[in-house]
């Protein structure tokens, strides 16, 4: 026998209490508290006993699944590992249902069987994205359910390589008296998930929802329970998608997929350094290029900056792209360092294409960017900025200058501004380097001083 009891629980961090209350003591969130049905076991449970296993003995990695979706296979490590969860998280309409479905279509075409079970849409909603993108496949199983004990029985009747399942908010289990999205029933669904996929070797693709602050919809816990989390964005009214990793136990997080979207569905960008600057005759003042790292990719991204009168007795400081923190300090350093006048200005700052950068290597495209909306002169549009500026103005050198450099090259930059201590073992030809000391001489060489 089962004794029954009622737990409340925080929709948003999972912590749980005996009586409701009406804000979240670890979290701090108003309203949260849901009451669920929590079951107390009586007597000892029975099952079998997993044996210890020597370390020499354990066997190699095993052979990573390969896509065949180059953008994400590089997100993923080289592509995905048998027996792993991946919970793909988005905002609504941003492309997750359609990224997956063509991931599917394209392991179909290398002999891999999938299973792709749909809680939220129906077969004929499916079936007409799926002649949209042309993503028909014999070996494409589709099953529209949301009773995960219909789901783990269809799997190992199946058997198949890939698991797909839009979205675990629709899952429910009925051992859980809880409805579908609540804390016990996604705990509850994602071990079932993860139970189910290390016994029959597939990998298991997890759709979650994005709540209004960017988190993924439900506790955290979810996120500690998969093997890799990765964020699908972009803006609602522009083309471009990004993938990225935010947690992967198989490979690195600082890789980054660039997608477009398209009315035939996703499509792979080669060559994402022309999406991040915009194609203009002449230079304008206010803009400055930089050449940034995600993962191994250098990407040469531009930075737009205006500076207006402000009539607030605080002037605003804002950021598109970039920690709001870091442009405050940069402009810290512009009127500290470089005596430029910015405590009467609004200062706008954005990053060409909707690209979210954390590198301190933005910081010297930035202050330049800055300088040159205030003193309304323009850079020269053929220099790439490459440096971190510290709260004492220097500026500092920043890792792989030679990955970077040949990337700008490739795309017909010819000067570069680096700090006077980088050491560059070799430049491509045609890249002339102007080393500076801190960001007065910086702007001092360009006459916006």
């Amino acid at each position: 026998m089962k004794a029954e009891r009622s737990i409340y629980v925080c929709e948003e961090c999972g912590e749980a209490s005996i009586q409701w209350l009406g804000r979240c003591p670890a979290c701090g969130s108003f309203g949260t508290m849901r009451e669920e049905k929590k079951e107390t076991p009586k007597g000892g449970a029975s099952g079998t006993r997993a044996e210890p296993l020597q370390m020499r003995r354990i066997g190699e990695e095993p052979t990573r699944l390969t896509v065949g979706i180059g953008e994400l296979d590089r997100v993923l490590g080289g592509g995905a590992v048998p027996g792993s969860l991946v919970l793909l998280g988005g905002e609504p309409g941003i492309g997750k249902s359609t990224l997956l479905l063509q991931a599917a279509c394209s392991l179909t075409r290398q002999g891999a069987k999938v299973l792709l079970v749909s809680g939220e849409e129906s077969a004929a909603q499916i079936g007409s994205r799926a002649r949209r993108t042309g993503t028909l496949s014999p070996e494409l199983f589709l099953l529209c359910e949301t009773d995960l004990e219909v789901v783990t029985d269809t799997a190992r009747g199946l058997a198949p390589q890939v698991l797909v399942v839009d979205s675990i908010q629709a899952m429910r289990s009925p051992d859980v008296d809880s409805s579908p999205g609540g804390v016990n029933q996604m705990r509850e669904c994602v071990f079932r998930l993860q139970t189910l996929a290390k016994e029959i070797g597939a990998v298991a693709f997890l759709v979650g929802h994005v709540t209004k602050e960017g988190a993924l919809a439900g506790p955290r816990l979810v996120e500690h329970m998969v093997d890799c989390v990765l964020y699908f964005e972009g803006e609602r009214f522009d083309s471009l998608r990004i993938l990225r990793a935010v947690k992967n136990r198989f490979g690195s997080v600082s890789e980054l997929g660039i997608f477009e979207m398209t009315d035939g569905g996703l499509r792979e960008v080669e060559d994402p350094s022309h999406l991040f600057l915009d194609a203009r005759e002449e230079p304008v003042p206010g803009t400055a290029a930089v050449v940034i790292m995600e993962g191994r990719r250098p990407l040469v991204v531009e930075v737009q900056s205006l500076v207006v009168p402000s009539r607030l007795p605080a002037p605003k400081r804002v950021s598109s792209g970039m920690d709001h923190r870091r442009l405050a300090i940069n402009v810290a350093v512009l009127e500290r360092k470089a005596r430029v006048k910015l405590a009467d200005r609004d200062v706008y700052v954005g990053i060409c294409g909707g690209l979210k950068v954390t590198e301190p290597a933005l910081d010297l495209g930035v202050c330049m960017a800055i300088a040159s909306s205030r003193l309304d002169k323009t850079l020269p549009p053929e220099t790439i900025f490459l440096g971190e500026v510290s709260l004492t103005g220097e500026v500092r050198p920043v890792s792989r200058v030679e990955e970077r450099v040949k990337e700008a090259a490739r795309l017909g930059f010819r000067s570069l501004v680096i700090s006077d201590k980088t050491r560059a073992r070799v430049l491509p030809p045609g890249i002339d380097p102007v080393r500076v000391r801190d960001v007065r001489q910086a702007l001092a060489c360009f006459g916006v001083a």
